[in-house]
């Protein structure tokens, strides 16, 4: 995956003695891998302008300033992969970990949001006036039932005044991890904003967390971000009727792994809401065996299609997925990257192959 690769890039800053270089690379790599979250990949521009930082040729400021020069003057037309937004968003990580200020307050949760955000979202640091449902990958399509518009302020200043008035005082590690899972997962499922919740709410616990003095471990932001938002949405779904349960075991997992430097297995399929049924299908079924591990959902449904319709063209697919030709053409090309997909015999007479992987 692309993203890892990227990440790779900044591997020679880490393993350095150089204090100031490994702790500058291993807040790029946290700020590049969250944008996984959403899909995101950045551009090689931004790798070889965070190197720069890195060795200290430039500040995160003029990383910012090169970054906005970059897409005035490259003015990107195809908005679907949204690489300007991972660059951006991604500079403007890097330099809010850098920072060594932080509040604990609604204020500053909004504050991040709309630093991360500005320019790209039109409601950056708004609270949303609207409802919102999301089909989640691990929920199979389904979604997470999230705070209502009317009740966002009210919730949201409800949970920072009950964790300020927390006491951890006599409490054990496991016990701290647990609450700060509750805190972390509450905040989560108010999802304030349109867009951006998670990415924010990683930025913020970050820094609460170091309030602490917890010696962060960061890497498991830089490769596991995408469980970090699965792990959120399963400690918020219930479907009794399915019996399906809110669970934060999995969250857990990676707060252990966090804060008490564990090694828990963190592995997304687990938390598919039928992953017992999948892996007995995975088994028996030709038509399951290429992995979607890093898939959207998006993703599975194309290569879902393509299993049984080879032969399809993008308009075929944009139908049975209503999706637009644009946006099939984008997730194919990126199936073909992640060597799921792959397209043989030219346009005429051309077919999709479903790759095992």
């Amino acid at each position: 995956m692309k993203v890892l690769q990227d990440m790779e890039n900044f591997d020679e800053y880490t393993q350095q003695t150089e204090p100031n270089k490994r702790e500058k690379a291993q807040v790029w790599k946290t700020a590049i891998g969250l944008q996984q979250v959403d899909g995101l990949k950045p551009s090689d521009y931004l790798i070889a302008t965070a190197k720069q930082n890195i060795e200290g040729d430039i500040t995160i400021e003029e990383v910012k300033q090169l970054i906005d020069s970059y897409y005035k003057q490259h003015a990107v037309k195809d908005t679907e992969n949204r690489t300007e937004e991972a660059d951006k968003v991604s500079a403007r990580i890097a330099q809010i970990l850098g920072e060594k200020t932080f509040a604990f307050s609604p204020a500053e949760y909004l504050t991040i949001h709309r630093r991360l955000f500005q320019d790209i979202y039109s409601h950056a640091g708004k609270i949303r006036d609207y409802n919102i449902s999301k089909q989640e990958w691990v929920l199979n399509g389904e979604t997470v039932l999230y705070a209502s518009s009317e009740s966002l302020k009210a919730t949201m200043e409800y949970d920072f005044r009950q964790e300020k008035q927390f006491s951890y005082r006599g409490l054990n590690l496991t016990e701290i991890v647990q609450h700060i899972a509750d805190f972390v997962s509450g905040l989560w499922q108010i999802h304030p904003f349109g867009e951006g919740n998670t990415r924010t709410t990683a930025v913020f616990t970050i820094k609460y967390l170091r309030t602490f003095g917890f010696e962060v471990n960061n890497s498991l932001f830089e490769e596991h971000s995408w469980y970090f938002r699965n792990a959120l949405v399963r400690a918020n779904f219930n479907n009794i009727t399915k019996n399906i349960h809110a669970t934060k075991e999995y969250l857990l997992r990676f707060f252990s792994n966090l804060l008490l430097g564990e090694n828990q297995i963190l592995n997304n399929r687990e938390m598919l809401v039928n992953f017992q049924s999948t892996q007995n299908i995975a088994n028996n079924s030709p038509k399951s065996k290429y992995c979607t591990l890093d898939c959207t959902l998006e993703e599975r449904f194309v290569l879902d299609f393509l299993k049984t319709n080879p032969k399809a063209t993008q308009k075929d697919i944009a139908i049975n997925i209503k999706k637009s030709e644009r946006t099939v053409k984008t997730i194919t090309i990126n199936l073909q990257q992640k060597n799921l997909l792959e397209r043989k015999n030219g346009k005429r007479n051309g077919f999709w192959v479903v790759k095992n992987n």
